[in-house]
């Protein structure tokens, strides 16, 4: 523990004024400085490397129990305890600035569907025109993403699905519900907005 200190303040104190008030020896401090990596210490290095990476790809909106779970999900077999040390000993926070998350990219270069809805949002039945997005809400956790279809002649819910991430299939999982649940007839209309998700 007195080397690890020594190392992680070498750049504000002196090492060997560290070693005479720790009452270490300098030669104990280059035989630790040589010592190849324990196993531990590779392993940390290796969830950290991971930590790193998922802070960047959420903007810095995990916390300590949303990255063990973002960890797990990745094969890594680690607790939130060790997940916790790592991101407290490196600096790594929970960023709470940004409150807005765009979930839509209108300017791309996908096939685009005609819009047959064309602006008409009433319908005389049920089952003839769907409507569908994605939403999202700001939690302790990060974001949570929600994918609704509605059925616009009652404006009810039909579909849904919910994921602490804007993968590809959360809107199909939406729609998918909805079409096990009311079984469309041909010419159903389901419409949604012209863009393309922003997968993170």
């Amino acid at each position: 523990m007195r080397f690890r200190f020594i190392e992680e303040h070498r750049d504000a104190f002196c090492a060997k004024s560290m070693c005479d008030v720790l009452d270490v020896n300098a030669r104990g401090l280059r035989a630790h400085r040589s010592r190849p990596a324990s196993q531990r210490q590779r392993t940390d290095m290796v969830v950290l490397a991971h930590i790193k990476e998922q802070t960047r790809l959420s903007l810095g909106s995990y916390s300590r129990p949303r990255m063990t779970e973002e960890l797990k999900e990745l094969g890594l077999n680690v607790g939130h305890r060790r997940v916790g040390r790592l991101m407290r000993e490196n600096g790594i926070r929970v960023e709470r600035s940004k409150k807005y998350k765009v979930t839509t990219d209108s300017n791309h270069v996908f096939n685009i569907a005609p819009n047959l809805l064309n602006r008409d949002f009433s319908a005389d039945k049920p089952n003839q025109k769907w409507a569908g997005d994605i939403s999202y809400v700001w939690t302790r956790e990060g974001w949570l993403y929600l994918a609704v279809v509605l059925d616009l002649h009652s404006r009810r819910v039909i579909g849904w699905a919910v994921s602490n991430r804007m993968k590809r299939d959360l809107a199909i999982r939406a729609l998918n519900m909805a079409i096990a649940l009311r079984q469309p007839p041909k010419g159903c209309i389901h419409h949604t907005d012209r863009g393309s998700p922003i997968l993170p």
